[in-house]
């Protein structure tokens, strides 16, 4: 009877319990995507600003929406987002394909921005992300924040940042491999 509560992939693999078997994409991210180590800033940039998106969502809506997201963010180009003005923002705000809120979109932009003066800061956003672990993966499970997502949310916040709560920083971390956190069972679980 218990047997009833996991999910069922049709590649006998089992998986974190939040990976929807019914969806491609979603499974396709799960096993390709989520908890890989990304050391690249215009993927790091991309996952900040989904990761910003979700705030208030699920991260399937949020994925599901990916393909549009890039169209309507330039491929999430840093240079290019930072100098939306307000006609760009607008457009962005009438788009169905992406979710349409305001202050997200504004966010995105002014977020860009402080991005690029991390980049200045530190050479890369990578290096600035890195440093708060000593360039090492956490490997835990079971959380929605930490310690270490306080800190980056606090640092983040304090430069301007907005929608860079501790939740959907720790998520983030998660995306990008900060935080590795295959869930005990699924065949990506790290296994020190």
């Amino acid at each position: 009877m218990e047997e009833d509560i996991f999910m069922k992939y049709n590649d006998g693999k089992d998986r974190c319990s939040w990976a929807n078997p019914k969806n491609p994409i979603y499974i396709d991210y799960h096993d390709k995507e989520w908890g890989v180590p990304v050391y690249d800033d215009h993927k790091l940039f991309e996952m900040l600003i989904l990761e910003s998106f979700q705030a208030g969502l699920s991260w399937e809506c949020v994925l599901n929406k990916r393909e549009a997201f890039r169209e309507a963010f330039d491929d999430f180009d840093v240079y290019k987002v930072s100098a939306y003005d307000e006609e760009k923002q607008a457009q962005l705000k009438e788009n169905k394909g992406i979710i349409r809120n305001q202050r997200k979109i504004s966010a995105a932009v002014s977020n860009a921005t402080i991005f690029m003066k991390i980049q200045e800061e530190y050479g890369t956003f990578s290096e600035y992300l890195w440093k708060f672990t000593d360039h090492e993966i956490i490997h835990e499970t079971g959380k929605t924040s930490s310690e270490l997502s306080d800190q980056i949310s606090k640092d983040l916040k304090k430069r301007g940042m907005k929608f860079v709560g501790t939740t959907i920083i720790y998520s983030y971390l998660q995306a990008v491999g900060v935080v590795e956190s295959h869930e005990e069972g699924c065949f990506l679980h790290h296994k020190e």
